[in-house]
């Protein structure tokens, strides 16, 4: 059985509460410890240990990617934690560069977020670092590299350093029969003039034409050649087997440095019952799961259309390139089958409770800019029509008050923002209210609004990023100081 699946598990027959993401069980996966062992001493043996290195990676038939990974895989074997209980991580380095694992999704203290906006303890070059944390809260979080790559596609997250956090909730009510972590990410990434963007509609196609009559040619984009899910490409590796009948939990991540995806699976649909770990309040049925990069879904699948499947991306480029896995019904054999999609709208909305939102404390707007770099340059990225500035002070935020945060992307760029150590609600998404939907990463189309309540918990420097590494490098952050 693959790591990364698990049997006969309970979860929620057709829906899941708000208490919480469920899951039983440990997984110990290579070099992995479950959390647990109360009374663990700074000298002791660690309950987490994670070895940053080279890693050969075996993407498709006769093609190899040489790369950094965690614990001698890509993604590294899904880590399982327990909600609230303390746990010791090691972290070794084993490259020839400094290095900073941030533990995306998590509340928990700065100096162990692996941020080094928010002066997070750095893992030196060939040395180790070991402290304590608290894994919370529940659900599907991540773990991967927060290096800033700049122009070098060989550091930060585009190289293998990611991996599945799964924190397993205090109570677990529910029922499936199988478990899945699959992580999307890019490989071979290049340099590129051709615009990625999303198909605008005519409002935001207007603005656009617009907004370049009088600035410089866009900057340097990236594009990639190999695309994977749990590090294979389409058609390479065994497919995942079913039986007609079972419900499976898949647990979605998309692990791109720059790429948001589309994933569909043919004669199936998705009840999606989480959104970046935390439960929706009202799970939905969709044909097609949409992730911005670092995203996360939690979605169920009734298995009742035996054969022999591609659950990939509707962009038929990216599949040919990789991105798709094949799913088997026992018994069943042949070429897997492909049926494009109607095309969707991707709607946060759907999984709110109205716009049942209370007031906020105070509103801030965040202007979301971009300055053209040109031919040969790249793009410069501001909030509020400022670059991350190192020497800036940090916009203060009181613990336990309530700030309406307003996404306002005046670009033609899909920008995925993320707020570390710390969730959204979502109030109001490209004009309709909505509550109750909590995220850490939001995905704000190009020339679109998006207002998200934030309480801070925890006192301490806080990042906000998009988290396209190519955008975030080039001035898309901006620090605040929870007092």
């Amino acid at each position: 059985m693959n790591a990364s699946q698990k049997t006969r598990r309970t979860f929620l027959a057709g829906a899941v509460t708000a208490s919480g993401l469920l899951v039983g069980g440990c997984n110990r996966s290579a070099g992995l410890k479950v959390a647990g062992s109360e009374g663990t001493t700074p000298g002791g043996p660690a309950d987490l240990t994670l070895r940053i290195g080279p890693v050969l990676v075996d993407i498709a038939k006769d093609h190899t990617i040489s790369t950094i990974g965690y614990n001698g895989a890509v993604p590294c074997p899904p880590i399982r934690l327990r909600e609230g209980v303390p746990v010791t991580v090691d972290l070794f380095n084993d490259t020839d560069t400094p290095e900073l694992v941030h533990w995306h999704g998590q509340i928990i203290p700065a100096n162990v977020d692996g941020a080094a906006e928010e002066k997070s303890l750095v893992v030196p070059a060939h040395g180790n670092l070991r402290y304590r944390l608290t894994p919370q809260p529940a659900g599907s979080r991540w773990v991967h590299s927060h290096v800033m790559s700049m122009s070098d596609v060989n550091r930060g997250t585009y190289t293998g350093q990611f991996g599945f956090v799964y924190i397993e909730p205090k109570n677990n009510p529910g029922q499936y029969d199988q478990e899945l972590f699959l992580a999307t990410h890019e490989w071979e990434p290049f340099y590129t003039t051709a615009e990625m963007e999303e198909e605008p509609d005519p409002e935001q196609r207007a603005r656009k034409e617009a907004q370049k009559k009088d600035e410089k040619p866009n900057g340097w984009e990236i594009g990639y050649q190999r695309f994977t899910i749990n590090g294979k490409c389409l058609g390479y590796g065994d497919p995942v087997r079913v039986k007609e009948g079972q419900r499976v939990l898949f647990h979605f991540l998309n692990a791109s440095a720059t790429e948001n995806i589309q994933l569909a699976l043919p004669g199936h649909q998705f009840q999606v019952v989480a959104l970046d770990g935390n439960p929706v309040p009202h799970p939905q049925l969709v044909e097609v799961l949409e992730l911005g990069t670092a995203e996360r879904v939690d979605a169920l699948v009734e298995m009742k259309n035996p054969g022999v499947w591609v659950l990939g991306t509707p962009h038929d480029d990216d599949r040919k390139n990789g991105m798709g896995m094949v799913i088997e019904y026992a018994n069943k054999s042949g070429a897997p089958r492909w049926i494009k999609p109607q095309k969707t709208t991707w709607d946060y909305t759907i999984f709110g409770e109205g716009n049942r939102v209370p007031d906020p404390d105070e509103t801030i707007p965040l202007v979301f800019g971009k300055i053209n770099g040109g031919t040969g340059g790249f793009n410069r990225w501001t909030i509020n029509g400022q670059s991350y500035d190192d020497k800036a002070e940090p916009r203060v935020l009181h613990k336990g008050r309530r700030y309406r945060l307003v996404f306002d992307n005046q670009t033609d760029d899909a920008h995925p923002v993320h707020l570390h150590r710390n969730s959204f609600e979502l109030k109001n998404v490209h004009g309709n209210g909505t509550g109750g939907v909590l995220k850490d990463v939001v995905l704000v189309k190009g020339f679109k609004k998006i207002e998200a309540d934030v309480t801070p918990a925890m006192e301490g420097l806080t990042l906000f990023h998009c988290h396209q590494q190519l955008h975030m490098d080039y001035g898309f952050k901006l620090l605040f100081n929870v007092v």
